[in-house]
């Protein structure tokens, strides 16, 4: 007997998201395989965010929404995880988009690879294109050493958090860094697929703190055990060639 392909959660954190979601909406119903869940854990929504996905779950198969207020993407993905029902899981921003192909992509290559980390190509914005760094340094570029990305460009599985932990809220910016390469370290198994699964739209929290995405990324590092001083090196390497987009954001910040 054929063994069954392992099943998928698409899970988004929303708050507020009634501009970008139809955006995401659109894109799942459009998925040439419907067989997918769709998990919103709101943060407690005042404008048309509930409303918008309470209109989509007549097209869709299965969608799953918890709305109460939360500390946060990480803190609403881990309840996400906790309602998911997926072999797999797969994190969507309320702005992004998935191609039409991707949940059937993701579930073949999840059933031809058994790996517990399924990575494939994404736009960021309109014209780059998301991949693994290469070479794999690790100690450099961070979990973009293993995988394209959290969003649209990795298929997790869910059991994963089981023997690794949550996403950390000591992180509230890169909880997704340091709970990849943990997982990739206590031995989880990476597969690549070279197909493009979809678009995103880099408006969120950690695209307007470069100065915080910066330190955070130094803190995960350093937490994973990379030297202290080469880390540093490249703290304050970072800081200087970004130092003109951390004034243009602490400008926007202080009007």
């Amino acid at each position: 007997m054929k063994p069954t392909q392992p099943t998928l959660s698409i899970i988004t954190a929303t708050y507020n998201a009634e501009e970008h979601l139809p955006r995401l909406i659109a894109s799942l119903i459009a998925q040439t395989d419907p067989d997918f869940e769709w998990v919103v854990a709101d943060g407690g929504s005042t404008d048309r965010t509930l409303e918008l996905i309470e209109a989509a779950t007549a097209k869709l198969k299965a969608v799953v929404v918890d709305s109460r207020p939360d500390f946060g993407i990480y803190d609403a993905l881990n309840r996400a995880i906790r309602l998911a029902s997926g072999d797999y899981y797969l994190v969507m921003g309320a702005d992004d988009e998935l191609f039409p192909e991707a949940v059937a992509q993701y579930k073949i290559a999840c059933e031809e690879t058994g790996a517990d980390f399924v990575t494939a190509n994404y736009y960021i914005g309109e014209r780059d294109i998301a991949s693994v760094w290469q070479p794999a340094w690790e100690w450099r570029k961070g979990m973009q050493a293993h995988v394209t990305g959290h969003a649209v460009g990795l298929a997790i599985r869910r059991t994963l958090h089981q023997r690794v932990g949550q996403y950390s809220r000591h992180f509230p910016l890169l909880a997704d860094q340091l709970f990849v390469m943990q997982a990739i370290r206590a031995g989880a198994r990476v597969a690549r697929r070279d197909f493009i699964a979809g678009r995103f739209h880099p408006h969120g929290t950690s695209g307007s703190d470069l100065l915080g995405l910066i330190v955070e990324l130094y803190r995960v590092q350093v937490r994973l055990g990379h030297s202290l001083l080469v880390q540093t090196l490249l703290l304050f390497y970072r800081i200087i060639r970004c130092w003109p987009r951390i004034q243009q954001q602490r400008s926007k910040f202080l009007l």
